[in-house]
């Protein structure tokens, strides 16, 4: 079993972020870490490779020179090399874009599954993984929480708005992870130290003029407080006269 994975180093979910110059986030200060979850779809390559008994399980990343770090983390983890299309301008560029870029870095190249996260805990666009798919010209299976291989078939569950799905598709296949298709493995002692001896390519990349441009960014507007309106069955009417004249949801 052949699989290409990719990953994203995202900002930590935990961080306090800023914005800078009104159309982008700060990185001064910022922890990174590797997708939640890609995660789940590095386990699910690892998992396939293990199940089949044989085969190699490639990580690929476009990002800064920073994101090194996130690849080792998942050659540790058990993959067998890893890529990286490197720009400094990687965490400005939109996901169409990105999807071109990756969809050319593994066109040409043999593989069996290429796994995603469902979405990146940055942007939250859920649009990368089925955009290469459409790139390459292979079914995807988005949001799946569960993968059964047989023979040249993926059977496959997928959440869905009140239930899932199950749906097929013949490989190669791509697919999107979700929470719950899998446990991540921690990297050891004996993984960390492999990490430093598997492969690692680093291609600089080009990027093309954007296909989406971020005009601005702000924060929300902080929230009023909230207050009480009387209490028991005599504050109905006040309740719902809030609701209908001033947060107007009625």
């Amino acid at each position: 079993m052949k699989s290409i994975v990719f990953i994203k180093r995202v900002p930590s979910t935990t961080t306090q972020v800023r914005i800078q110059d009104g159309v982008s986030l700060d990185p001064s200060g910022v922890e990174f870490e590797l997708n939640p979850y890609d995660d789940f779809a590095v386990e699910e390559a690892l998992q396939q490779r293990e199940s089949a008994g044989e085969g190699a399980v490639t990580a690929v990343s476009f990002g800064t020179a920073d994101a090194r770090k996130e690849l080792l983390t998942v050659l540790a983890k058990g993959a067998d090399e890893a890529l990286l299309l490197e720009s400094e301008r990687a965490p400005a560029v939109d996901g169409a874009t990105t999807a071109s870029i990756l969809a050319d870095a593994v066109r040409g190249k043999e593989f069996d599954l290429l796994l995603f996260g469902k979405q990146a805990v940055d942007r939250d666009q859920h649009g990368v993984g089925p955009a290469v798919a459409t790139l390459l010209g292979v079914p995807c299976i988005s949001e799946v929480v569960e993968i059964k291989i047989e023979g040249g078939t993926v059977h496959a569950k997928r959440e869905v708005e009140g239930g899932h799905e199950e749906v097929e598709a013949p490989l190669p296949c791509a697919i999107t992870c979700h929470k719950g298709l899998n446990e991540p493995r921690f990297a050891n002692l004996k993984g960390i130290m492999a990490a430093k001896k598997k492969p690692m390519e680093t291609i600089q990349v080009e990027i093309p003029s954007p296909k989406v441009e971020v005009l601005s960014m702000e924060f929300p507007p902080e929230r009023p407080e909230g207050r009480i309106i009387g209490e028991g069955a005599e504050a109905v009417p006040a309740l719902v006269d809030a609701l209908r004249n001033e947060a107007k949801v009625l």
